[in-house]
């Protein structure tokens, strides 16, 4: 029994041995620190397409045609919540004449619409077809003028030189005095509308 106490010894210590920890720098390092968060990614609301008022309240955004309505006809003005006063009846020189003037005064560059931009501004799913009354209150209806060329042209044989000098010469007449205007209450444009005749204007500019 003698014999084997220091054999007992030391296998008890070679087993503390092999549990203890290894020790040195590794032991005493310190813990690495957390992963950082991934990154929270926002989406971007789209941007609005449809017509607005603009922030003063006097003209109408179309942010896809990047264009800015006068929301009142010219002789009417925006009050804050509608616009008030009487709309003018314009001749075609009349109505380029009070776009130059505005242009003028508000330093920005106000035009007579083309026909096609009136026209998309008339709703022809609405019921009546017509303006959209949250945008262009008290709006008038009817022929409005357009900044259109008129084409007009009239038809002559092509064959014959008198034909041909007349039609070209009655034609240029013809569209120094037509021009086109276009139906606030269907969208109809039609081109063939005297230009000695008075119309509404509601001018339009590019958006800043």
């Amino acid at each position: 029994m003698k014999g084997l106490q220091p054999l007992a010894a030391l296998l008890l210590g070679w087993a503390a041995c092999t549990a203890a920890p290894a020790a040195g720098p590794a032991a005493n390092a310190p813990a690495p620190p957390p992963l950082p968060a991934p990154p929270v990614t926002t989406q971007a609301a789209p941007a609005p397409t449809a017509p607005s008022p603009t922030a003063d309240g006097s003209g109408v955004l179309d942010p896809r045609a990047r264009t800015v309505w006068a929301r009142c006809v010219e002789g009417m003005r925006w009050n804050g919540s509608t616009c008030t006063g009487q709309a003018l009846l314009l001749t075609r020189a009349e109505a380029t004449a009070r776009a130059k003037a505005r242009s003028a005064a508000d330093g920005r560059a106000w035009r007579l619409p083309r026909t096609l931009e009136l026209r998309r501004l008339v709703d022809r799913q609405a019921t009546p077809p017509g303006l959209d009354r949250r945008l262009f209150p008290a709006a008038p209806g009817g022929l409005h003028w357009s900044g259109s060329a008129s084409v007009r042209r009239l038809s002559a044989n092509p064959y014959n030189y008198d034909n041909v000098a007349s039609g070209r010469k009655e034609g240029n007449r013809l569209a120094a005095l037509e021009g086109w205007a276009v139906d606030m209450d269907t969208g109809e444009a039609i081109g063939d509308v005297a230009r000695s005749s008075r119309l509404p204007v509601r001018l339009v500019r590019g958006a800043d």
